[in-house]
């Protein structure tokens, strides 16, 4: 009978060590919404902080790597690890220039030539890959201010104004500045070389133009003298019969407007009028003159009437570009003096 009262007494305890607990695990729960939550919303707050600043203070022309340090660093103890990620992919004084640059196309009116030299100079710093092509883009889109218009800029040194005389002809006028009399035509608005009025005053380029040809990227670089003007898409040659590299020189009397072509591989003879002609709306012949290049013949750059060879390897070594885009060419690059690298 004596151990009724002690199993009751065990009995009593089970019951209320249970309440006990689920009390316990309640206060547990209520300590971590109280004190870890606040903790989290901190940390969210000053991501969001951080982004808004990087934001706000991050130029049209600089890349995301260029914005202020990561949200949530201290200052004092800086992350060694991504410090070492920007410093070997970045370069602070492409950072500088670019800075600059863009400040003066910001500024009223825009320094279009400061900003212009600005961006070229920093072409010749080691960068990334993202920087380069900011840089290159804005630099395609001063080129239609100082270049691609009839806009003259006082302190701009390739490009300048000459008052016609009685008697000039525009393709000498062309001749002594080394581009093709096209360029002129296009940028003055001047319907034909035989529309050219005395007395009239037209801006004049001082070239050469020249090429880089980069055929991993299947890129083409135009450069007016040292100042890069703006990148095309290109094809190229394809497995077997790749695009020589080397340095090419614009064949004389290379230049044609859809000529007469026969395929070397059929022996089948292509008319300008024909609906499968191959060669797109321009030719420009090459000569090969250094490198691979040297000695090579029957390259060109020209047009395409397939689109989707720009941008892939399928030619028998020529260039081809889209057909608007290499009239753009034929009208900037001349015989004899404007040079074509072809690099990988």
């Amino acid at each position: 009978m004596a151990r009724y009262p002690e199993y009751e007494k065990k009995a009593g305890m089970k019951k209320w060590i249970l309440p006990v607990l689920i009390a316990l695990l309640v206060v547990c729960i209520v300590i971590a919404v109280v004190f870890i939550n606040p903790f989290k919303k901190s940390n969210t707050g000053g991501a969001a902080g951080g982004k808004a600043s990087a934001a706000g203070g991050t130029n049209s022309l600089l890349p995301a790597s260029g914005a202020g340090g990561s949200a949530g660093q201290n200052p004092a103890e800086p992350n060694t690890s991504i410090l070492s990620q920007v410093t070997s992919s970045a370069n602070p004084m492409a950072d500088k220039l670019i800075a600059e640059a863009t400040a003066a196309v910001n500024a009223q009116p825009p320094l279009v030539i400061e900003a212009r030299q600005k961006l070229n100079d920093v072409l010749s710093l080691p960068m990334t890959a993202e920087q380069q092509k900011l840089v290159k883009d804005q630099m395609a889109l001063l080129a239609d201010k100082w270049l691609f218009s009839k806009t003259i800029f006082a302190e701009d040194s390739l490009c300048g104004s000459y008052k016609v005389k009685s008697g000039d002809r525009l393709a000498l006028i062309a001749q002594e500045n080394r581009i093709p009399y096209e360029i002129l035509l296009q940028i003055n608005g001047i319907p034909k070389p035989e529309a050219l009025q005395a007395g009239a005053t037209i801006k004049i380029v001082k070239g050469p133009f020249r090429v880089k040809v980069h055929r991993s990227t299947f890129t083409l670089e135009l450069y007016l003298q040292d100042t890069f003007v703006r990148s095309f898409k290109i094809g190229i040659g394809k497995t077997g019969r790749e695009t020589p590299k080397g340095l090419w020189i614009v064949k004389a009397g290379g230049k044609m407007i859809k000529p007469r072509w026969t395929d070397p591989d059929t022996n089948k003879t292509y008319e300008s009028d024909d609906p499968d002609y191959p060669l797109g709306s321009r030719w420009i012949a090459l000569e090969g003159v250094e490198g691979d290049a040297k000695g090579r013949e029957g390259f060109a750059i020209h047009g395409t009437k397939v689109p989707e060879e720009v941008g892939a390897a399928t030619s028998r070594g020529c260039i081809r570009m889209y057909n608007g885009e290499v009239i753009l060419m034929y009208n900037a690059l001349v015989p004899t003096f404007s040079k074509v690298e072809v690099v990988d």
